[in-house]
């Protein structure tokens, strides 16, 4: 019993470090916003439409700003 309880414990644990963790997303080419390409390669079931929702300004460009608030409202995991 005791070996059940420590393997279900362990298996919680895995999962909530599972559910902290944020995706990373990198500004490959260092202008301070993300293309479509970085995002992509952060959320590899991204489309264009969906990029184009959370570009808000539409720039073409991604800013943090954009990709915060497409993180808080589900759009994007976090």
């Amino acid at each position: 019993m005791k070996k059940l309880v420590l393997a279900f414990g362990a298996v919680m644990a895995l999962g909530a470090t599972q559910a902290m963790a944020q995706t990373v997303v990198s500004d490959t080419d260092g202008n301070g916003t993300y293309s479509f390409e970085e995002l992509k390669a952060a959320y590899p079931d991204l489309n264009e439409a969906t990029f184009t929702s959370v570009d808000i300004n539409a720039d073409g460009q991604v800013d943090a700003d954009e990709l915060q608030a497409a993180r808080e409202t589900g759009t994007l995991a976090a």
